[in-house]
């Protein structure tokens, strides 16, 4: 099964009191948390990311998704592709794409597909919580011997949802973040550790 879909949400860092307040503030429980992780893939020289795309798989209940995220004006145009783990096992191994629609997504952002290899995982606690008109998604993510907290909130309606989120925020106190996605955030650690 493939899809494509517009995604508009917001997001933004929050230290881990204000994970806790957030937590606290929306009822969440510990067992509203589930672990999901992303196994993410580039080109050497990172050609995915200077086109503002990304390209991972998500291993989440058993099920695994093959997910390109692409700029798009609305937010990120996103297509999804089921794999079966053997699928996912070689991918991570060999880098090689076992779909053909991604494939032809990435030959039209001008990407060559052998070039992709394995970068690294990043593992995800993560907690989904209706709230007002979108959904309010806590996530504590580890990668790269790092961790960070964060606040997603997805909605249908790109302004209404900025108003309610940016009210979340201000009545518990948390600063607007500047706010990189995940995978932003693993590919400038994992850039900056080829560096070092």
């Amino acid at each position: 099964m493939s899809n494509k879909n517009i995604e508009i949400e917001f997001k933004n860092m929050v230290t881990r009191e204000e994970f806790s307040s957030l937590i606290d503030f929306l009822n969440i429980r510990r067992e509203d948390f589930s672990e999901q992780e992303n196994h993410y893939f580039d080109t050497p020289d990172f050609l995915l990311k200077a086109k503002g795309s990304a390209l991972r798989i998500r291993q989440k209940n058993g099920s695994f998704e093959l997910t390109l995220k692409q700029p798009h004006p609305e937010g990120l145009l996103e297509t999804n592709e089921n794999l079966t783990e053997s699928e996912a096992a070689e991918m991570i191994q060999t880098g090689k794409i076992p779909t053909e629609l991604i494939i032809r997504s990435l030959k039209e952002l001008g990407i060559k597909t052998d070039k992709l290899q394995y970068f690294g995982t990043l593992a995800t606690k993560r907690a989904e919580k209706e709230y007002m008109k979108g959904v309010a998604v806590l996530d504590h993510s580890r990668y790269l011997n790092k961790e960070d907290f964060e606040l997603e909130y997805e909605v249908d309606n790109r302004n209404e949802g900025e108003l309610i989120f940016h009210n979340l925020l201000k009545q518990l106190n948390i600063p607007v973040r500047k706010t990189e996605n995940k995978i932003k955030r693993f590919y400038s650690e994992k850039y900056r550790q080829q560096k070092d």
